[in-house]
């Protein structure tokens, strides 16, 4: 290492060793501030009801879904039963399952028209003190707790909690302060941060797959500006380890996921307004609701670019006291603005999978981290630090109270999705987790009498509606439609999530219509012996073939190899990175007793 090097890491050091003299209390006093700050957006929610948006009825049939399942006995659910008005799909194992996980786990506990404000307050919060555990290694204390609620109530997780219902996009933004955390970790305190870097990168593709995607061409750009700034390829080597391990640690959701793609019409993901050439800032289209939804993330895109950059150039005055942190941010900031323009499109049509985060205003999550970032640095040098705390929470305020007035309330998504599941319809499916072969529109079952097709759910307490679909019916050979299973007698032993068992008596051979899709994971054996079931055209409705007399069949959704094979890999790289920081934390103690042994023999012999 060059000399210059050596003198600009120990300018480094001693202006972060600076910054932290300052007084500093325990966690708990940013925690409590953050969870002020979250306290403060679910507050509507105890007037109001739930903030409807986008994805509302989606996680929130998911959640409902999961905890059916987890009373049956399935820890771990891979087919959404209840999808498709009854026929299931194979959402679990596209899905990433931290959201829907704690969603399900919340709604366990306390009453379901809850859970969402619960889950958001949580999300919140980690978002904080994710931004604080970030921002206290590099400002002081008091600026490190305004970067802190800055992140929690940033603008993109305002829109997100109040527009659009993501929570599984909320939660994984709320730890991508800790990608950047342990990127500049690993450039300065080497090995042993790896696995700190490895379990915050796999929280994130746990969590939200686009968000996944952003993490990881995010971590990628970070590292490689740790090289530029260090002048060595160590940040770029133990950074991709790190993100090995991270995958290592997802295999069991990722490798699923990424092997059964070809099962379905995961292309249905980047159909018409989903794709992220559609999706630019400032775009235009023939359809008014969603030219409107744009140019809203447009305005407030826009303002956070402004915003970032006044307090980045207002920083940089000071960037010697922040080290590499005010780099690596800057540029993070710069590359994220970018990618929400039109300029940006051959990246987006040719870095692999970069295509699937479709929105490209997604890219607000790492800006909003620069942004809490500068913000604070900028403010925090107020000499009245009780008028930034105000400037803060007026800023906040005037666009939370506008974006609550502009979203849509709506208290009986809950009691209708859960209706629906109780009386044995289901809910609406989704087109990318469709098997293939399968058009989810044309099943039966879906209570066209009483539904409304903009939003995909209907009331079932309406007498109007029609019963569920049998669960066991008959193919008519002559007309090759759907028919009462007659004729003979049907008894159904076990009806769940994942296994089906009944017997079938009948004097004449016939093909049995289960109200399932047929999806290769699924096995199906009659009288004992494995048998290929067949689909019916059009919606892949699963079709069993019998002969006369009586027969016993059983549908199971089996184990694929790639997901046996997922545990294995997750559970090694869990246990040698549990090895790896222990050896770690080991080998620092043993070098901090050799040091003060050190210093002892050096006084003894002075």
């Amino acid at each position: 290492m060059g000399t210059a090097q050596i003198q600009r890491d120990l300018k480094q050091t001693s202006a972060r060793q600076a910054a932290l003299k300052a007084p500093r209390a325990s966690a708990g006093g940013a925690l409590l501030l953050i969870a002020a700050a979250a306290t403060a957006v679910v507050v509507p929610m105890l007037f109001l009801g739930n903030a409807s948006g986008h994805d509302f009825q989606f996680h929130l049939a998911s959640w409902l879904d999961v905890a059916g399942q987890w009373r049956e006995g399935i820890f771990y659910p891979r087919w959404a039963e209840w999808a498709n008005w009854g026929f299931g799909e194979p959402r679990f194992v596209f899905y990433p399952p931290g959201s829907w996980m704690l969603g399900a786990a919340l709604g366990s506990v306390l009453p379901w028209r809850m859970a969402p404000g619960a889950f958001i307050w949580l999300a919140l919060v980690l978002a904080g003190f994710s931004m604080w555990r970030l921002a206290r290694e590099w400002i002081p204390e008091r600026p490190a707790r305004m970067a802190a609620v800055v992140f929690a109530v940033n603008p993109y997780n305002l829109m997100i909690v109040y527009y659009r219902s993501d929570f599984a996009e909320l939660l994984a933004s709320a730890m991508f302060p800790l990608i950047v955390l342990g990127a500049l970790r690993v450039g300065r305190d080497g090995w042993r941060r790896v696995p700190q870097l490895a379990v915050a990168f796999a929280a994130i593709w746990l969590s939200n797959a686009p968000a996944g995607v952003i993490a990881t061409y995010s971590l990628a750009l970070l590292l490689v500006m740790g090289c530029v700034l260090h002048r060595s390829a160590q940040p770029l080597l133990r950074g991709g380890v790190a993100m090995a391990a991270g995958f290592g640690l997802a295999a069991f959701y990722i490798l699923p996921a990424v092997w059964e793609q070809r099962w379905v019409q995961i292309s249905q993901a980047l159909a018409v307004n989903l794709r992220p050439g559609d999706n630019f800032l400032f775009t235009h289209s023939s359809d008014p609701e969603f030219v409107l939804f744009n140019w809203k993330v447009s305005a407030v895109a826009v303002g956070v670019i402004l915003v970032s950059a006044i307090a980045a150039l207002i920083a940089a005055r000071r960037r010697r006291d922040f080290g590499d942190a005010w780099w690596m941010l800057a540029v993070l900031a710069g590359v994220s603005a970018f990618m929400m323009f039109p300029p940006s499109a051959p990246l987006w049509n040719h870095l692999p999978k970069l295509q699937f985060v479709q929105f490209p205003w997604r890219w607000l999550v790492p800006l909003d981290a620069a942004l809490a970032f500068f913000v604070a640095a900028t403010l925090g040098r107020w000499r009245r630090e009780w008028i930034a705390w105000l400037a803060i929470v007026v800023a906040a305020s005037a666009l939370g109270t506008a974006f609550v007035k502009d979203a849509w309330w709506d208290s009986e998504d809950i009691p209708v999705l859960a209706g629906g599941i109780n009386s044995g319809h289901g809910y609406e499916g989704t087109d990318e987790y469709q098997p293939l072969g399968c058009d989810r529109y044309q099943l039966p079952g879906e209570p066209s009498a009483t539904a409304d097709p903009s939003d995909g759910i209907a009331s079932f307490a309406d007498a109007s509606a029609p019963p569920p679909t049998p669960r066991i019916a008959k193919l008519d050979t002559e007309s090759g439609e759907v028919v009462p299973a007659t004729g003979g007698r049907l008894e159904v032993e076990r009806w769940d999530s994942e296994r089906k068992t009944f017997s079938v008596e009948s004097p004449a051979q016939a093909t049995l219509a289960l109200r399932l899709l047929n999806y290769p994971a699924w096995e199906v054996r009659v009288d004992g012996t494995k048998f290929e079931a067949g689909s019916l055209p059009e919606t892949a409705q699963m079709l069993v073939p019998l002969r006369s007399g009586l027969r016993s069949v059983r549908v199971r959704f089996r184990r694929t190899w790639d997901r046996t094979t997922g545990n294995a890999i997750s559970l090694f790289f869990a246990l040698g990175l549990l090895g790896f920081a222990r050896f770690a934390r080991r080998k620092r103690q043993l070098t901090l007793i050799d040091s003060q042994r050190m210093n002892r023999s050096r006084v003894v012999r002075g």
